[in-house]
């Protein structure tokens, strides 16, 4: 792109711009819609300039330009309660109700690995010399895996496994960057783990108790878990598969969801952290604690289908209010 010419060309509407944003108390209503109009076009140019020119000055005043009529059109910024508020009724929700399909796929297919390993660990004696002693084993089976939710103190344990699940989820939104590649491996791994204690503790004839210390907490946590890797998956897959838009842009507004999620799962896996700690090893009936881990999931479910599909029904996207505008350009 001629540089020169570009500027040449589109001088008189940045000036334009510039000239409305400082009557903008006093516009009439064709020129606030020329002003917002104007900004939507001088927002793509600098998009464009930036792609072709090493211009500082000209990509710094034109920056300038934008924030100013940025401000001129969105107003002041909402008070820090509206954002709140619009996050965990809005942006979070309608994300993880979008992607519904992968969230469904990947907890499918995870728990499909699990069963696969646990029948085939609880099948195979070959399979389990390879993994321990029979005395470790039983050790296992019979002492460590019950006493793991009870040796420590409540509060202590609650943040170490709360910073654990947060880790776990971090790796699958970390690893968006990279199309999501990585995330089947870090998934994987976390079924072949639990498949493989599954058939040490049904093979033993433990898995009641198995079953009893998981379900608490292991529904909403591995749900947080299936959510950060299916959003990573998918903004890799954006990538490869943009549809009828600009690849760019769509990555711009998939990233964007990528960080909604990962800032709404940190409030989900605390939940999930507070009830490994507090529930899972308490003396409450194994049905009381298991109802406890049903409970809250059913609540995290509904809350995303509920605010969700409202959203969706508003065509909110999830994405952020002040993202920017671009106009198509031919």
């Amino acid at each position: 792109m001629d540089v020169d010419a570009f500027v040449l060309t589109h001088r008189a509407t940045w000036d334009r711009l510039d000239q409305l944003i400082k009557r903008r108390r006093s516009l009439s209503g064709a020129e606030v819609d020329e002003l917002v109009e104007l900004y939507q076009r001088v927002s793509t140019h600098l998009s464009m300039l930036r792609s072709a020119s090493s211009d500082s000055l000209l990509i710094g005043w034109l920056s300038s330009l934008i924030a100013r009529a940025r401000s001129a059109v969105t107003g002041a910024h909402a008070p820090l309660s509206r954002t709140f508020v619009r996050f965990w009724t809005v942006s979070f929700p309608v994300v993880a109700y979008r992607t519904w399909r992968w969230w469904l796929a990947t907890a499918v297919v995870f728990f499909a690995v699990v069963t696969v390993i646990a029948c085939w660990v609880a099948g195979n004696p070959e399979v389990q010399s390879a993994v321990g002693t029979p005395s470790d084993i039983d050790e296992l089976v019979n002492h460590d895996v019950e006493s793991y939710y009870s040796e420590h103190p409540a509060a202590a344990f609650a943040l170490q496994v709360w910073v654990n699940n947060s880790w776990v989820t971090a790796q699958c939104i970390a690893f968006s960057v990279v199309l999501g590649l990585p995330i089947p491996i870090v998934l994987f791994q976390n079924a072949a783990n639990l498949g493989l204690i599954a058939g040490l503790m049904f093979q033993a004839g433990n898995g009641g108790i198995l079953l009893g210390l998981l379900a608490p907490h292991g529904l909403l946590e591995m749900t947080a878990v299936f959510l950060a890797g299916a959003t990573g998956m998918r903004l890799g897959w954006s990538v490869i598969s943009p549809g009828d838009r600009p690849r760019g842009q769509v990555l711009a507004e998939q990233g964007r969801a990528v960080v909604s999620v990962a800032v709404g799962l940190v409030g989900v896996l605390l939940v999930s952290g507070l009830i490994e700690a507090l529930v899972t090893p308490s003396s409450l009936p194994t049905f009381v604690r298991v109802g406890i881990g049903i409970i809250a999931e059913a609540a995290f479910l509904a809350y995303i289908v509920y605010f969700g599909r409202r959203a969706v029904k508003a065509g909110e996207t999830g994405d952020i209010e002040d993202a920017p505008d671009v106009v198509p350009t031919g």
